[in-house]
């Protein structure tokens, strides 16, 4: 059986910051710059305060079958809820969106390696 590779975020609003929290997130927010953003198996946040109270993780997990990303997509929304929780950090909206890469389209530089290794 193969593994199959799981791309998992998990988006939310933050809500209810106190001024301490707000402060503490921007002078983190290098670490957590969307251009730095990658999916991890810790999973990664990101966020921009200054332009909206959004926020991103971005996780990486693995299974056998198709309906394990089930799983996996629990898993992920337990590891931010607890992130969040554990900081004290108010939130809402949460919502998830998982991608098997197994199913993922090819690209066109893929299309075109497939077609040569198989002429």
């Amino acid at each position: 059986m193969t593994t199959r590779t799981f791309r998992i975020m998990v988006r939310g609003v933050f809500d209810g910051l106190s001024d301490e929290q707000r402060a503490e997130l921007l002078a983190r927010a290098a670490e957590h710059d969307v251009l730095r953003a990658s999916f991890t198996a810790e999973g990664h946040l990101s966020y921009d305060l200054a332009a909206r109270s959004a926020f991103t993780f971005r996780f990486a997990d693995t299974g056998e079958a198709e309906e394990d990303i089930l799983a996996a997509t629990e898993r992920a929304e337990e590891r931010a809820r607890a992130w969040l929780d554990q900081r004290g950090y108010g939130y809402r909206n949460l919502r998830t969106q998982a991608e098997d890469l197994s199913q993922a389209p090819l690209g066109k530089r893929q299309r075109r390696a497939a077609a040569q290794r198989g002429a």
